[in-house]
């Protein structure tokens, strides 16, 4: 005879298999060609002080390139198991159109503090720009509720896949990332916008 002990550690164990496939059956969200995609949230921090590695951003200024925005955090350990990975996207389509984008969105009120997030970027050696979502404003506006990640806009600035959690070389997420942002870039550019 089981021990209530047994079959709560039982049904507890069941419950996180369940949450575990749960979270891998959501885990992407990709939108056809054709199909009508959303306009990727633009960037909405012009201050200068609210960027690291770059000058305030716009997806205008980003027109006609593939982009990976992906939203992190200085102190989760998945969002820096991740920055490997990311490197090697970068290495590998970067000179094809691709742009990294980081957009960091803080937990704790010590991670908004701009000192903090930059010496993180320095030790990580991250080189892309990072906005700063301090008030979680971009976080909201893709309506994510994870960390890390990661929003791929294609080169007419509409959103066209979605991905959460850390990610590594070679695993199905990656590939998964990879195969879209190929296509994406395979894309013809937007016609020129008229002034």
């Amino acid at each position: 005879m089981e021990t209530s002990r047994n079959i709560f550690f039982r049904i507890g164990r069941l419950g996180l298999v369940l949450t575990a496939a749960a979270l891998c059956f959501v885990t992407s969200t990709i939108q056809a060609a054709g199909t009508e995609m959303p306009p990727a949230p633009d960037f909405k921090q012009p201050d200068p002080a609210a960027w690291i590695n770059s000058e305030p951003l716009t997806l205008a200024d980003l027109r006609g390139q593939v982009v990976l925005v992906y939203l992190w955090k200085i102190d989760s350990v998945n969002c820096a198991k991740s920055f490997p990975w990311l490197a090697e996207v970068e290495k590998k389509y970067g000179p094809k159109g691709l742009r990294l984008i980081g957009v960091h969105t803080p937990e704790t009120d010590a991670e908004k503090e701009r000192g903090v997030v930059n010496a993180r970027i320095q030790d990580l050696m991250l080189k892309d720009p990072v906005m700063l979502d301090n008030d979680m404003h971009y976080w909201n506006a893709l309506h994510n509720h994870y960390w890390p990640a990661f929003y791929l806009i294609d080169k007419d600035g509409r959103l066209r896949g979605s991905f959460i959690g850390e990610t590594h070389e070679g695993d199905k997420q990656a590939a998964a990332i990879e195969t879209l942002i190929a296509t994406l870039l395979a894309e013809p550019a937007p016609p020129a916008e008229r002034h």
